[in-house]
């Protein structure tokens, strides 16, 4: 399928074993020219056992590193290996494959270097908790004050990238809760963001590290980390 850019899926995963094996089988029933790049990130269950089994490149995380982490493993690896294209779609289930191929319309229109699938842009029937989506509006508030762009899903890791942003990604990517600051990083970098709408799907299995109180916690940090990051210079996309 010499016609498709070399595309990677990077699927982040931590105990994912009841949903691992489903997730890659619809990222290739909708995107089979793509490689399957599963980042095991410390699980203690068997999920990276799994993966290899059906076929992905498993990249094994030597303890819980956290999202952020895994998934600059994973553009890491795709920078390393000449990626054109990356998707990442997470290992729960929420991702639906299906929209991937419209993510990377939109990626192939030129207009965007990263985009970003939106739960919000469009009333699709998604149902999150009220904190969770309490915390999301604030947070997208200040993210579309800052870039002076509308942004709707700040805290989506459902995205596409092409290659600019994956060079950027694979070296300066944030830690920890990685969604909303990377918005900032590379806006700040002037690379270009667009969102798309797309449906997301309840977990297949296991779930969610944040809870309720984490929440609060979360929005908090995110914040702070956005502003300090403010303060530093812009990071400089490599000319090559």
């Amino acid at each position: 399928m010499a016609e498709y850019p070399k595309t990677l899926v990077i699927i982040p995963a931590l105990n994912e074993e009841a949903s691992i094996a489903r997730v890659m089988s619809r990222v290739r029933q909708c995107v089979p020219w793509a490689d399957v790049c599963v980042v095991n990130d410390g699980s203690t269950d068997e999920t990276g056992s799994i993966a290899e089994a059906e076929g992905a490149v498993v990249l094994h995380m030597p303890y819980n590193v956290g999202i952020g982490a895994s998934v600059q493993t994973g553009f890491l690896f795709a920078d390393a290996q000449g990626y054109e294209i990356v998707v990442r779609n997470d290992g729960d289930g929420q991702h639906s494959p299906t929209e991937i191929a419209g993510m990377l319309g939109a990626l192939a229109q030129g207009e965007a270097d990263m985009v970003i699938g939106s739960r919000y842009l469009e009333d699709r029937g998604y149902v999150g908790s009220p904190a969770r989506r309490f915390g999301s509006l604030i947070l997208a508030n200040l993210i579309s004050s800052i870039i002076r762009e509308r942004i709707t899903d700040p805290t989506s890791g459902f995205i596409a990238c092409n290659r600019r942003a994956i060079q950027l990604c694979a070296r300066v990517y944030p830690h920890d809760y990685p969604e909303p600051e990377s918005i900032v990083l590379l806006h700040r970098a002037g690379l270009k963001l667009k969102e798309i709408p797309v449906t997301m799907q309840p977990r297949m299995g296991g779930q969610s590290s944040i809870t309720v109180l984490r929440s609060g916690y979360y929005m908090i940090k995110v914040i702070l980390a956005i502003l300090v990051g403010l303060l530093r210079p812009a990071p400089i996309l490599d000319p090559t």
